[in-house]
């Protein structure tokens, strides 16, 4: 993505947002999470998928991969790739074939993928490529499902995602530098690509697999120009074993500082953009190798605090995409499917002066939205992509039923955050997130005023929501995006505790203040322009439901809340959340995302392979909500937006 500060649907010529509507159903959910209908069908599906690879293998030929002529070229023969972006982590692995067959059935015969090294070294050393994050066996299967794979490793990822991809480990040596040449970086950066490449490289396709490309970092030119550091990761990825198949960078028209003279430039483009776009690459590179679109953008992504975005005219994308494809060109849709951003994994736009922190849903009004429905603009897209197809004709669209409805159900049971705290670490002056190892989520930090006094409270900045309380009592919200981070104390005894609760929000993805986005208080806290000091620092671990006091009483300030609802059949749903206030929520132990009252999102998508017949258990952390709130089952995202924030 590219130009993110400039609002809804950049580029896209567009003056209003579409909204959602009810979609037809078109695969069984109760079905796909039967683990007797996920197990894909073996290598020889591949060969049906690929009828060329069987033959070529038995020949002994060698692979390969050119671009040429404006087109990729694969064994000596040019193929017009139409793709769309799919992001594994995004998707529960029970879903993932029934995602891929859909991309089949749209009309694409390849998806673009980008791996997100965060989720692979949550800790320096520690690697997981198991379960959701098993990324060759989401590539297996799309390669069993007949679709090409454009692979995009970063190290930078951008795509919405905290901190761009990037483990937050790596901002705990305050002299690394991101996305550079920095030796410690780049050290920590080749780990990484090695790693992944001895989990892909069997699957490039000069080895036998769907990998035809591989991007060099990612719309570079949108950050800087430094032409070594782009010769950095290239060569990084070749010694990863990547550099097998087609290697290309990706900007937006005009931001050629993101180029290799010696590698293809694909462009990243709106609709509306699409001509111009063209026309600034031809005018870069007379003699382009390489005429591809590496993003289209038929969506948006949405931002806490702000409308909801809604899928770009369809007469435009149409107009857009058969200008494209008529002239042999090759396209990616971004997104051809959104996905969910799980946990605390959405990301932020971020410059000195504004913070915008992505909503959980990434449902990005795609033409296959978040519960993996085909939307109207899948069928328009199919119609469109079908005249591309072998023979003109595609894989039916895969039958399914309606999504379930859950009855409504309360939250009796409590627990108070100030009865649950772990153990504090002590030290002179706050300590930010990194200092312990937190990835992600909350920091409660507490010491001791002595009054009488009056006067500002400034934490110097709110990275990213601070709750303050005296005494157990809450006085004020500092909110980042609103630039807040002072409030007027009155402290009138002669001593009085003082807490900040900080919750990280999302790591900036894209914008100036991302290399540098530490988390928690990362300041001197000052009263009346002194420092505060004698700190005791709580680290709160969320990804989990931590171990808990239970009660029937209501509670007061920030708690957990628990409930459940039963089914007697399953199925998957979205859970109205918008009598919640601000946090997060679990469902059956699995961490769903980020809830806030503020909108534009209020309702959270829960997949049915994380649910069961009989009694299901949901667990929400509140800062705000001291009522017996209702959650209930939708069938479809509620988008809303409180008007006094």
């Amino acid at each position: 993505m590219f130009f993110r500060f400039k609002g809804p649907m950049l580029d896209m010529h567009s003056t209003k947002s579409v909204q959602p509507v009810l979609r037809a159903r078109l695969w069984t959910r109760s079905q796909v999470c039967s683990s007797g209908l996920v197990v894909g069908v073996v290598l020889a599906l591949a060969c049906v998928a690929f009828p060329w690879r069987a033959s070529a293998q038995a020949s002994g030929t060698r692979h390969t991969v050119t671009v040429s002529g404006g087109h990729f070229v694969l064994d000596g023969k040019p193929v017009q790739i139409i793709s769309g972006s799919i992001h594994y982590a995004r998707v529960p692995p029970e879903y993932w074939r029934a995602r891929l067959e859909m991309a089949k059935a749209m009309g694409l015969n390849a998806i673009s993928v980008y791996a997100f090294w965060n989720v692979h070294e949550p800790r320096p050393g520690q690697w997981d490529f198991s379960g959701q994050y098993n990324v060759a066996k989401f590539l297996r299967i799309a390669q069993q499902v007949g679709l090409y794979v454009i692979l995009r490793p970063g190290p930078y990822a951008c795509a919405e995602w905290s901190f761009g991809g990037y483990p937050a480990w790596l901002l705990k040596d305050p002299s690394m530098r991101v996305r550079s040449l920095d030796p410690a970086y780049l050290h920590a950066a080749q780990s990484y690509l090695d790693h992944l490449g001895q989990q892909l490289k069997p699957l490039l396709w000069t080895n036998g697999g769907p990998i035809i490309a591989v991007q060099v970092e990612n719309e570079y030119g949108s950050f800087g120009h430094n032409k070594a550091y782009l010769e950095a990761v290239k060569h990084m990825i070749i010694k990863a074993g990547l550099g097998s198949v087609a290697l290309y960078t990706a900007d937006g028209p005009g931001l050629w500082g993101g180029s290799l003279p010696e590698l293809p430039e694909a462009i990243d483009v709106g609709p509306g953009s699409v001509q111009n776009g063209f026309k600034k690459l031809l005018a870069f590179r007379p003699h382009s190798r390489l005429m591809y679109v590496a993003e289209y953008y038929p969506g948006w992504f949405d931002s806490w605090g702000e409308p909801h975005h809604g899928s770009a005219p369809i007469a435009q994308q149409l107009k857009d995409l058969g200008w494209i494809l008529s002239h042999g060109y090759s396209v990616n849709l971004y997104m051809f499917h959104g996905g969910t951003d799980w946990g605390f994994l959405n990301g932020a736009n971020g410059n000195a002066k504004k913070y915008e922190p992505e909503t959980t849903s990434y449902d990005y009004s795609a033409p296959l939205n978040e519960a993996g429905d085909p939307t109207p603009d899948y069928y328009a897209l199919r119609k469109l992509f079908r005249q591309y197809a072998p023979g003109k004709s595609l894989p039916p669209v895969p039958a399914t039923v309606p999504l379930i409805h859950v009855a409504p159900f309360g939250l009796p049971l409590s627990a108070s955050l100030w009865k649950n705290l772990p153990a504090p670490h002590d030290s002179q002056t706050p300590l930010d997130f990194s200092q312990f190892d937190l990835q992600a989520g909350y920091m409660l930090y507490r010491t001791q005023i002595h009054g009488p006094v009056k006067g500002v409270l400034d934490i110097g900045g709110a990275r990213d929501y601070d709750v303050v309380y005296v005494n157990g009592h809450k006085v004020a919200t500092l909110d980042r995006r609103l630039n807040q981070h002072e409030v007027t104390l009155d402290i009138s005894g002669p001593v009085a505790r003082l807490d900040i609760l900080v919750e990280d929000t999302g790591r900036i993805n894209y914008g100036p203040l991302f290399p540098t986005d530490r988390k928690g208080l990362i300041y001197p806290v000052l009263l009346n322009g002194k420092p505060l000091r004698g700190w005791e620092n709580y680290p709160m671990r969320l990804e989990q439901v931590p171990s808990l006091h239970w009660s029937h009483k209501a509670v007061s300030g920030p708690a957990f809340h628990r409930g459940t609802f039963k089914l007697s059949k399953v199925g998957d749903t979205y859970l109205d959340v918008s009598e919640l206030g601000k946090g997060l929520m679990w469902v059956n132990g699995h961490a769903v995302g980020r809830i806030w009252n503020i909108g534009p999102q209020q309702s959270d998508y829960i997949p049915g392979c994380w649910l069961h017949k009989g009694i299901n258990t949901v667990t929400v952390f509140d800062l705000e909500n001291e009522t017996n709130p209702k959650i209930s089952g939708v069938t479809h995202h509620i988008y809303a937006l409180h008007l006094h924030q």
